[in-house]
């Protein structure tokens, strides 16, 4: 692929209960410009069973998908063929969603005679920042969403070195699973973020895990146990009660976060230099006072903190797209046979910590 040609990339994304579309440019010095970006979230769809079901999430993505590319096209006024490429999501996530969004790529990619990128979804996390700012390698992702807890080195393209994971629940999943026991509406972030705003932080003091390991992993696991002990002993729940567990549990995971990233800040440093920015990407970096975490460890780093609009945050096209367009701009595409991972990690070399036991089938 000439470096020197604009890439148009239609880019799908259905890992998991986003159904998403989007169009993408990647311009002749490596410039991004979003072109459209069609999501729709089933949210409401999987709200009454407190959380993502699989089978539900795949039908809708086969009811909604054919309209959302109609549309992702149509809003970026381009036809078929001035795409460049098709880009799908083809891991990791729920099976049946992967299935159906790469199914429909190389359906796309075979009728329209384009090449096919199968993109790793956690990838396009990872190079968002360089569609969304420019940013150049290398630099320190942190990747917090409801299936994923990751530091990552992004070195380069398709070139990333796990500095740190969970060993047991990621942290969105770990804020879905307190609101769950707490009652509280799923989604459970937003729930949990917004009742510890009216609570206090100190009335439990649950455990900060890993604090103070010189590895960079996480664990969520025993704090979410520590929540439920207080659950099972306070008995009837008052509203403060609700809020200040919230409060509480919010405060411990804020404190090991920041724990866990100075210390992957410090290994990045120590194997690769200084990173350009510290990166933060997925649903968890909506929360406020995470933001501010966040913007505190960059600080006593000494690095900039760059956090792409909450849109590109959680699972949309346009970072499936922008991945492709990178992926093609060195001439990397993938045959026709190209399967779908429940499972694929980022890192090639990585392996999972010990006792690494997720929870969620896919992640």
């Amino acid at each position: 692929m000439d470096n020197n040609s604009p890439i148009l990339v239609l880019g799908i994304e259905t890992t998991c209960d986003e159904t998403a579309a989007a169009v993408v440019e990647r311009g002749r010095g490596g410039e991004g410009r979003m072109l459209s970006n069609v999501v729709r979230s089933q949210t409401e769809e999987h709200a009454r069973f407190g959380g993502v079901v699989p089978e539900i999430a795949a039908r809708a993505h086969v009811d909604l998908l054919d309209g959302i590319i109609d549309q992702a096209m149509k809003e970026a006024g381009l036809g078929y063929a001035q795409l460049s490429a098709v880009a799908a999501a083809a891991g990791p996530g729920l099976i049946g969603g992967v299935i159906v969004g790469l199914t429909t790529a190389k359906a796309i990619a075979m009728v329209q005679d384009l090449p096919l990128i199968a993109v790793n979804h956690l990838e396009a996390h990872a190079l968002t920042p360089r569609l969304t700012d420019r940013l150049d390698f290398p630099y320190c992702l942190f990747l917090a969403s409801g299936g994923h807890t990751q530091i990552v080195a992004v070195l380069g393209v398709g070139d990333y070195v796990r500095l740190g994971t969970t060993v047991d629940d990621a942290i969105g999943e770990a804020f879905d699973k307190v609101a769950k026991m707490l009652g509280l509406p799923y989604p459970g972030g937003p729930q949990v973020e917004g009742a510890a705003a009216n609570g206090d932080a100190a009335r439990f003091p649950f455990p900060r895990p890993m604090l103070g390991r010189p590895d960079a992993n996480f664990s969520l696991s025993g704090l979410k146990t520590a929540v439920r002990n207080e659950v099972s002993r306070l008995g009837v729940l008052q509203a403060q009660d609700i809020n200040d567990l919230c409060a509480s549990f919010q405060a411990a995971v804020l404190e090991s976060t920041t724990d866990r990233l100075t210390v992957g800040l410090k290994l990045f440093r120590e194997q690769f230099g200084a990173p350009q920015a510290l990166v933060a990407a997925g649903g968890v970096a909506a929360n406020q006072a995470i933001r501010a975490a966040l913007n505190e460890v960059a600080d006593k780093a000494q690095t900039r903190l760059i956090m792409p609009a909450p849109a590109l945050c959680t699972d949309n096209g346009a970072m499936i797209a922008w991945a492709g367009a990178e992926r093609l701009a060195l001439g990397l595409t993938d045959a026709m046979d190209a399967p779908p991972r429940a499972r694929w990690l980022l890192d090639a070399k990585a392996k999972a910590p010990a006792g690494f036991a997720h929870s969620r089938a896919g992640f």
